[in-house]
């Protein structure tokens, strides 16, 4: 027959077990304990925490930590915080914010699928990155966007898209992390500062007779836009126009020149287009074109001029 202590022994042997394995996690957790710099955690609560790396870091929490030890370090270099993260930061450490530039993506890339055409019906994984291992991607042109999304799958701010085949920024949104550029295995989105409003939307570095084959908007490298440009901003290197966002005035004046129109010019915020509206007659009639205009024939020489009647 089963006595008491039958039950009460293992009960109190697992209580004093419990208890002793608790003082031990103590005791270790006290001697092992990683000591924690409270700068770094008020650093990080002042990052958006998106380990993009940016910065030059690893992530948020290796650039908190940097900044903790070494206050050296610009507390500017955090692209999505901007400079709100940047001032948050500044006051943590008590240093100057310093400026911060803004950035945004930009993808150099115009073939949209009415422009260019495909060698190739690709049905295998849908990635970039798988798809350009297979013959360079199934496009006709190879320095181009394949369009199947990587960018867009690791932007954390839905600020880039894949539309008619071709991964478009949305300049509102975007805060220039690169991490679709980053991303992007054909090597075509670039991180620009926002003030940069005139870009190339070109990759291609083929010979023009070749990129005419491929594209019906690629950069022909005619070097218009070099020699229409008064700042020295606009060179044309390994067949492909390149900007100089340094020197460029954003004057659009490449662009006009361009004969590929391959050259963007982005508008100014709150910018609307002008658009001429001729005036209306007093009768409500169309207006008289210049063209239309009869000038009376002047008089000839020694005549007389005609005198009114009255």
């Amino acid at each position: 027959m089963l006595t008491a202590s039958a039950f009460v022994t293992p009960v109190v042997l697992t209580i004093v077990t419990g208890l002793i394995a608790a003082v031990l996690l103590t005791v270790a957790g006290k001697i092992f304990a990683v000591p924690v710099d409270e700068t770094a955690v008020k650093i990080r609560e002042c990052l958006p925490g998106a380990n993009c790396g940016a910065c030059g870091f690893v992530g948020c929490d290796d650039y908190a930590g940097a900044l903790a030890k070494d206050h050296s370090i610009a507390p500017n270099k955090c692209v999505p915080g901007g400079a709100g993260a940047a001032a948050a930061i500044a006051a943590v450490l008590g240093v100057d914010a310093g400026e911060t530039v803004e950035k945004v993506a930009n993808v150099m890339c115009s073939g949209l699928e009415d422009c260019t055409s495909k060698e190739m019906d690709y049905q295998g994984i849908q990635s970039c990155a798988a798809v350009k291992n297979f013959f360079g991607g199934p496009g006709s042109c190879k320095y181009g966007c394949i369009g199947l999304g990587d960018c867009t799958k690791v932007c954390q701010y839905d600020a880039i898209q894949v539309c008619n085949g071709v991964a478009k920024v949305d300049r509102d949104k975007c805060v220039g992390c690169g991490m679709c550029a980053n991303t992007c295995p054909q090597k075509i989105i670039d991180i620009l500062p926002k003030t940069s409003r005139v870009t190339v939307g070109c990759s291609s570095k083929d010979l023009g007779k070749n990129v005419t084959k491929a594209c019906k908007v690629g950069c022909i490298g005619c070097k218009m836009c070099e020699k229409t440009c008064k700042f020295d901003a606009i060179h044309v290197v390994d067949n492909l126009a390149k900007i100089d966002p340094d020197k460029c005035k954003n004057c659009g004046m490449c662009a006009k020149a361009c004969p590929r129109k391959i050259i963007h010019v982005v508008p100014r915020p709150g910018q609307k287009p002008i658009v001429k509206v001729a005036p209306k007659t007093e009768d409500g009639a169309a207006p008289v074109k210049p063209s239309e205009i009869t000038r009376p024939e002047a008089p000839a020489p020694g005549s007389e001029p005609e005198k009114k009647t009255e």
